[in-house]
């Protein structure tokens, strides 16, 4: 597995005083309600025992937490025993702050943990931690004495894991969890079915797994990938047997996660209905899964026979999950063939229900009936509003924060998850590294910001505000590490905001904990996304030199660089202006925070070549209207290219271009699948009709309206899957030129994208 942060961080780390200033906060995230430091130190060594009380098997539990993760990050392996209280250990111990709370007193020759939950004991242990890996290192270390009171600020501390869209395995899955324990977050929101996949076993009707778990992924480099046992592609997917999901259920428990189960309906239900077509309202019913992505138009029928299905399913799912909430979608369901079936139209008659609208509703109410009745509590995406619903039913509010609103004003818990702050399937850069993902940039600071409490609620109104979850739709997420990596660290800045008090957040502040906080992911071995916290460079031509801009760790710390070669320090020359440099040079930069890296340094040549070059993610989209950052559909195994793209309008600006001395252009382009459910809207996306059966890719100079300079057929491009790299001459005025990029086609498949594009002067490809 890749570690994203260097190696050479923990020596950073070391190399800080060993004794710690009892007058700087503690180095946890998230920040605890209440921190005061006071004088002294508790020297924590391979010798320190760790003290429970006799019989207590929920405060045996949280020590030997605390044992594994220092056994893990600093080497110490510690015994855990029962016993009373002596100088020189860590004790746990039964007292006042209940629930998820606790306190942490650290003195001079103790450190105890004490709550009245075991939940609080268990979040005790991690703040120990936390504590005893504010230094990275291997083993002892001295704690700064202080005394911490500690509690929520919300009861639902959310993340959503879609394995829908594509399959984690129950290691991951478990690490994850881990991993949220760590962050004290408390509930695990598993998205198990969705248009592209069923992954649950549900033992009354295996089709659901035998046919809805699996797809053959879009585009025709996986349809030429032919599996030798079938002898048909190649498909993807998985599912959890109901043992594995046991398993799940029991480990997050034992780690004080609650996991609700997210079951759709009555759309995004194409999975179940290519299994069961006699599930779905529309004829012909699909008849396989599906590799797209969107908003599919199958939706479950409204008969007896489908409620007894979704009843079943339902009992299953509740036998597996104990949690209080089962969360049943709601959302994005299109009622074009609910308006068109005959037989939901009769329903509808026979119910005297007006609309299609009202008929959700009716569904919904209708199965927040058959939880109630088993005890459980429904949850729905906003949507479940529209056409009235319970006041039972809790609403997790996506589509900003009015759904939010209404709810808790008509009475309904509410838990705040709103796009696209909290849709961390956003990528969370604009480097051309940066992994694939909706376009619009949420970065850490995005997600810290954001506060769950809407102003518009009164005092009332506001206890009706259970939390804040933060949602990883895995769409574009093709790998598990990248599902890690797209959560961390905006997880952190999540989870403070879930925890901590409202006037305890302070972004300067939380930006002075993040080094360490990197240093504990580091030091398990966890993943974490250092894209956006690692230096990059726009160069654009200087007379005969370069004017280099450096980017990254934007908000978080300060640029360090050098340019003889050296590697970056603490010290080194601080970024501030755009640095004016002669071609051929190098420049080593680092992103540093209170003399602390961030991430790895980065190596910038600044040559000819370089300082004309734009990567899509460097280039401006026309309209700025459906923009995601795909990833090409070639090759099947290994790395792939990275566009971003604007899928309703595909058109790309190089800004203030400098033509002077330019007399060639070459541009890598790709073509993706148009994999895309977005019905009738395809219509809008227009192209100019090619002068080639293949098309062209137009060069048009001022803006998308302006002169064609350059027109480069796609021809040779038609014969890969993978990046073609097209030349040809430009010609136009010179100085500097915006640059509009568009293709010529007949249709949106292919969808041809760019990749990148190099401006060459004087014929030649100077380096």
């Amino acid at each position: 597995m890749r570690l994203p942060l260097m190696i050479a961080m923990a020596a950073s780390f070391a190399s800080l005083a060993s004794a710690p200033n009892a007058a700087v906060p503690a180095q946890i995230i998230p920040a605890p309600a209440v921190d005061t430091p006071r004088e002294g130190v508790f020297h924590l060594t391979v010798r320190t025992p760790i003290i429970v009380p006799p019989g207590d098997a929920e405060a045996r539990a949280a020590a030997h937490q605390l044992a594994d993760l220092l056994a893990r990050s600093r080497g110490l392996k510690l015994s855990v025993r029962e016993g009373v209280a002596r100088p020189g250990a860590i004790m746990f111990q039964r007292g006042a702050p209940q629930g998820e709370a606790y306190d942490l007193e650290v003195s001079g020759d103790r450190l105890v943990v004490t709550s009245g939950g075991s939940a609080g004991l268990f979040y005790g242990a991690v703040s120990v931690w936390q504590l005893a890996t504010e230094v990275a290192g291997r083993g002892g270390v001295d704690i700064a004495a202080r005394r911490i009171e500690d509690a929520p600020r919300f009861a639902w501390r959310g993340l959503m894991l879609d394995g829908a869209r594509h399959f984690q395995d129950v290691e991951f899955v478990k690490g994850f969890i881990d991993r949220m324990a760590l962050a004290k977050l408390n509930t695990l929101h598993w998205h198990l079915v969705d248009d592209q996949g069923w992954r649950l076993e549900i033992k009354k009707y295996p089709r659901l797994t035998e046919v809805g778990a699996w797809r053959v992924p879009a585009g025709p480099a996986a349809a030429a990938d032919i599996d030798p046992k079938t002898e048909k592609p190649r498909v993807t997917g998985g599912f959890y047997t109901q043992d594995q999901v046991r398993e799940v259920v029991a480990y997050a428990a034992a780690r004080h996660i609650t996991i609700v189960p997210e079951i759709e309906m009555p759309g995004h239900a194409h999975a179940p209905i290519v299994a069961y077509p006699e599930l779905g309202s529309a004829t012909p019913a699909p008849t396989a899964t599906s590799g797209d992505w969107g908003v599919f138009p199958y939706l479950y029928n409204v008969d007896d026979k489908t409620f007894g299905f979704l009843e079943d399913v339902l009992t299953e799912v509740v036998d597996l999950f104990p949690s209080r909430y089962i969360h049943v979608g709601g959302d994005e369901a299109v009622k074009d063939q609910w308006k068109s079936n005959p037989a939901v139209q009769a329903r509808m008659k026979e119910l005297h229900i007006a609309s299609e609208a009202a008929l959700q509703g009716w569904f919904i109410s209708r199965i927040e009936q058959v939880l109630n009745a088993k005890g459980r509590r429904l949850i729905g995406w906003d949507e479940i509003l529209e056409g009235g619903v319970a006041p039972s039913a809790t609403v997790m509010s996506w589509r900003g924060i009015d759904g939010a609103i209404v709810a808790a004003k008509l009475g309904h818990d509410t838990v705040l998850s709103p796009a696209p702050t909290l849709y961390l399937n956003h990528r969370q850069t604009a480097a051309p590294d940066g992994l694939p993902g909706r376009g619009q940039v949420i970065g850490l600071k995005d997600v810290y910001d954001y506060d769950p409490m809407p102003a518009a609620l009164n005092p009332d109104e506001r206890h009706h505000v259970l939390g804040v979850q933060a949602n990883l739709w895995t769409e574009h997420m093709r790998t598990q590490e990248r599902v890690a990596l797209m959560a961390f660290p905006r997880a952190a800045a999540l989870a403070e905001t879930a925890w901590s008090p409202a006037e305890r957040k302070d972004w300067k502040d939380f930006a002075d904990r993040l080094p360490a906080e990197l240093g504990r992911y580091h030091a398990l071995g966890q993943p974490a996304d250092e894209t956006a916290l690692r230096v990059r460079a726009i160069a654009s031509p200087d007379g005969a030199g370069a004017r280099v801009s450096l980017l990254g760790a934007e908000e978080v710390g300060e640029i360090r660089y050098t340019l003889d070669g050296s590697a970056p320090k603490a010290s080194s020359l601080s970024y501030q202006t755009p640095i004016a440099a002669p071609l051929g040079s190098r420049i080593h930069a680092q992103a540093f925070r209170d003399d602390q890296p961030l991430a790895t340094a980065s190596e910038i040549a600044v040559d000819a070549r370089s300082i004309r070059t734009r990567a899509s993610q460097d280039l401006k989209s026309c309209k700025d209207g459906l923009v995601l950052n795909l990833e090409d559909d070639a090759p099947v195994r290994g790395d792939r290219a990275r566009f971003l793209i604007d899928v309703m309008n595909p058109c790309w600006i190089y800004q203030d271009a400098d033509l002077a001395g330019v007399s060639a252009i070459e541009v890598a382009v790709g073509q993706l699948p148009f994999n895309f459910q977005i019905g009738k809207d395809v219509e809008n996306i227009k192209f100019r009709p090619p002068a080639t059966p293949d098309g062209e890719l137009e060069v048009r100079q001022g803006s998308c309206e302006g002169a064609v300079v350059a027109t480069l057929p796609l021809a040779p491009a038609t014969k890969s899957q993978a990046i073609t790299v097209l030349k040809g001459r430009i010609a136009g005025a010179a100085g500097p030129q915006n640059l509009c990029f568009t293709f010529t086609q007949k249709s949106v498949e292919p969808m041809w994208a760019v990749d990148r594009v190099t401006l060459i002067v004087g014929g030649r490809d100077d380096r």
